[in-house]
């Protein structure tokens, strides 16, 4: 059975940092390409940057693009998110997902993904 499990999330003033945390147990890590997404109250979840299976390729939403940075780390079965300069319009709660048989045409499409986790809150205060 494959459990995802986030962790970083907090508060934090507009221009800071943070780093989310994914951890991946179960199954092969190297065979999941993992994405984090973002949900903002009374939107839908949106797509923030994914690290593919194998190629190692790295993608990025155009509001994210030079300010967030995907790392994955195989010998801790983890996948680091590092945010830096971050805006108000950032705040959310932050999912990670995996899946190993995702395309890179769906990419982006969170439907794709068949294992989450419980998501951390990140507040970017003005």
């Amino acid at each position: 059975q494959v459990h995802v499990v986030e962790s970083g999330g907090g508060l934090v003033q507009a221009g800071g940092s943070l780093r989310l945390s994914c951890e991946v147990s179960g199954g092969t890590f190297r065979s999941y390409t993992i994405a984090w997404f973002r949900q903002a109250p009374g939107a839908e979840r949106e797509f923030v940057a994914a690290e593919r299976r194998s190629y190692g390729h790295t993608y990025y939403s155009d509001s994210v693009k030079g300010r967030f940075t995907i790392a994955r780390d195989n010998a801790k079965n983890t996948v680091y998110l590092q945010m830096d300069n971050l805006k108000p319009s950032d705040t959310g709660v932050y999912f990670c997902a995996a899946d190993s048989t995702i395309i890179l045409s769906t990419l982006r499409d969170p439907r794709g993904y068949d294992y989450w986790g419980q998501g951390t809150q990140v507040t970017v205060s003005s």
